[in-house]
């Protein structure tokens, strides 16, 4: 099959740091490869693949300086599809909705991954503008706003295996990994870890619009807590910072359309406690791969129980549920559907 995968362009695929869906772009990307498709990645200049790189833009435009104009890069990312479209089978778009009134005027069938919120109030009347673009969400919670929209299917995020290795003896502190953003709370997790009497380690990106929330908020909590910030770490560091934790703290107050940390942690065998928001109830099973918690209190009582978790355990629920293979093969199921509805459509509009 000749696919196109199309990434933002804030990050390389894979992203240098952090960079969520860049990052199960590249994932499902070199897996479709190794299962023999004829990939053509479109993304920025300095991604790495072993597709086709077809880049928009020399580098990625969150870390160049002077910083693009995204627009501008935008405008060629679009006009490089344009340009190629009838080269692919199907066309995987992962760029919110920005492509839809090109596409939808191509002659190539193609679909969307939407990786973020969709609790958003303009989103109705976007989704209803494109009603024969079709949509994959990456859990069902994701789905709940939009229910009118033309889903095609479900596919939970999946990462490679080999990626991240089991910790079967971690050291006694607890982890938050995100970024810094009231939604996330890790103002929570702090207050839970001072609570539970255990030191906390902070891996997370502050965003240039948090700078406000950071140093008031955060920021005080670090000097008074036993807490490390370590800013933001990439993946070669996530395995020390993951795998050495004793629990994934992950005090969401949002709608959490996937959350791709606490498959990073199950994969290290780490357990993960957090707030049953989004698509968390999807990913974690409570008294098997964490605990689903409600309050802070609850949540120091979890930290309690993290001992009678079998880590081993964890991570056979992660080889069975989250790897790259499994998210690939339900992709390609999901291209094959498309491409047939596609036919019976031309055939029928030729009728």
């Amino acid at each position: 099959m000749r696919i196109a995968q199309i990434a933002p362009l804030a990050e390389s695929v894979p992203p240098k740091l952090y960079g969520g869906t860049e990052r199960v772009v590249s994932w499902l990307t070199e897996e479709l490869v190794k299962l023999g498709h004829e990939v053509t990645l479109f993304a920025s200049g300095d991604s790495r693949t072993r597709a086709k790189l077809l880049p928009a833009c020399p580098r990625a435009l969150r870390l160049s300086r002077p910083r693009p104009d995204p627009a501008a890069a935008c405008a060629a990312l679009l006009d490089g599809i344009a340009e190629r479209a009838e080269d692919f089978d199907v066309i995987h778009c992962h760029i919110d909705w920005v492509h839809l009134p090109l596409l939808r005027r191509l002659r190539t069938p193609f679909l969307t991954t939407l990786h973020g919120r969709l609790d958003l109030p303009d989103l109705p009347s976007t989704g209803k503008r494109f009603p024969d673009a079709r949509f994959v969400s990456i859990s069902g919670s994701q789905r709940a706003p939009l229910p009118g929209l033309n889903w095609l299917s479900t596919i939970h995020h999946g990462l490679p295996p080999d990626l991240l290795k089991l910790c079967e003896k971690p050291e006694g502190y607890l982890a938050f990994l995100g970024r810094i953003s009231p939604e996330k709370g890790p103002d929570i997790a702090i207050r839970v870890a001072h609570a539970a009497g255990l030191r906390l380690r902070v891996a997370a990106k502050i965003p240039r619009a948090q700078n406000r929330y950071f140093n008031e908020t955060i920021k005080p909590l670090l000097d008074q807590n036993n807490v490390e910030f370590v800013g933001e770490v990439n993946e070669r560091q996530k395995q020390d910072f993951l795998g050495n934790a004793a629990a994934l703290l992950f005090p969401i107050n949002w709608p959490e359309p996937f959350g791709l940390v606490m498959i990073e942690a199950m994969a290290c065998g780490t357990p993960v406690i957090a707030w049953p928001r989004g698509s968390v109830p999807e990913i974690i099973e409570d008294g098997i791969t964490g605990f689903l918690v409600e309050s802070e209190a609850e949540a120091v009582a979890a930290i309690g129980r993290i001992r009678d978790l079998d880590r081993r355990h964890i991570r056979e629920r992660f080889d069975e549920r989250f790897t790259a293979r499994r998210m690939a093969e339900e992709y390609i199921n999901s291209y094959r559907m498309l491409m047939f509805q596609f036919q019976m459509h031309v055939e029928n509009k030729a009728d």
